[in-house]
């Protein structure tokens, strides 16, 4: 999916053991503390929660501002891509930007940070090949690394589920030694999850394609990873179940074929900087190939962030959208 999916295998997963750096050895560690998590098969230990933090692409921000750490923040890379979740604006503006893109700094950049603690939701940004910092010079560097939604490998973002958010916010809430506000955040989108859940109880399943342009072949979204567990929750379903993967090219013939009776479209402005496509260019894109389907007949298209298709909080907010988009009738009461 975008840039952050690029198919990097990195060494991350199976480093050493990373910690925190201590801002004053002999100090004692405050309540709660030190607390221990695994995160890509490594295990990660505070003394305190982090001080100056490092996040990657937005989600992991957002992700931050909705656990009321955003004081805690001391630099983030670039978002263009689409709208800001309500009130996060003004908190991104006041945030140093260190990276004009979407991706972390470049390695001497990055480490020049002095991070205590790294954010991000993909591999990609970790890459010595991409120039960047690994993880193991961030951890060697006081810096530790969490990747959110275990996309620790292009493997594990087929294995996504929704219970992957919850289980970051869990850890995070731990990290910062605000379990509190992150239960209080779990507890709300659960009960957020479950108002769907009932509300699309029982009726027809409704058939979506989830896309992000092209002529052919076309980008979509198969049956694994973050957008095909969020069109089932929102009560659709995947003409690409069958397809095992999250992002991925398939044919003009299959997307001709799929029927669907809904679109979603990925929306975003830019990506690293060069201007992108339109939803409404890229729907009508689709609908001309889907043209004798339910979805071109109705003009039935949504566009989704595309923040809310990589893991963070967002994903989860998205689903009463996408639900409301599939199901209108449901909302009514």
């Amino acid at each position: 999916m975008l840039a952050l999916v690029a198919a990097l295998t990195l060494t991350a997963c199976g480093q050493a053991p990373a910690a925190t750096r201590q801002a004053d050895p002999a100090a004692a560690p405050p309540a709660g503390f030190p607390v221990t998590i695994t995160n890509c098969g490594r295990t990660l230990t505070f003394d305190r929660p982090p001080a100056k933090v490092v996040t990657g692409y937005h989600p992991a921000l957002e992700t931050l501002l909705a656990l009321g750490v955003g004081d805690r923040i001391a630099g983030r890379t670039n978002f263009s891509e689409s709208a800001f979740l309500p009130g996060q604006k003004e908190q991104y503006d006041k945030i140093p930007e260190i990276s004009p893109t979407i991706m972390l700094p470049q390695k001497e950049v990055m480490l020049s940070q002095g991070a205590d603690f790294v954010l991000d939701n993909a591999m990609a940004g970790f890459d010595a090949g991409g120039g960047y910092a690994t993880v193991a010079e961030l951890d060697a560097a006081g810096s530790p690394v969490y990747i959110l939604g275990g996309w620790c490998s292009p493997e594990e973002t087929l294995e996504f589920t929704l219970d992957d958010t919850f289980t970051d916010l869990r850890n995070l809430g731990r990290i910062f030694g605000v379990s509190d506000r992150a239960d209080r955040l779990a507890a709300d989108l659960r009960g957020r999850l479950e108002d769907v859940r009932e509300r699309v109880s029982g009726r027809p399943p409704v058939k979506v394609l989830a896309t992000d342009g092209g002529k052919g072949p076309v980008n979509a979204y198969g049956g694994a990873g973050v957008t095909h567990q969020m069109i089932v929750a929102a009560g659709g379903r995947n003409t690409l179940a069958d397809v095992n993967s999250d992002y991925t090219e398939v044919s003009v013939e299959q997307i001709s074929a799929a029927q669907p009776d809904a679109i979603l479209v990925s929306e975003y402005a830019t990506l690293r900087g060069e201007k992108m496509p339109t939803v409404r260019a890229k729907a009508a894109g689709i609908l001309a190939i889907a043209r004798n389907s339910p979805a071109a007949r109705d003009d039935r298209v949504l566009p989704v962030p595309v923040a809310a298709q990589h893991p963070g909080y967002r994903n989860l907010l998205a689903i009463a959208d996408i639900a409301r988009f599939l199901h209108p009738d449901a909302f009514s009461r």
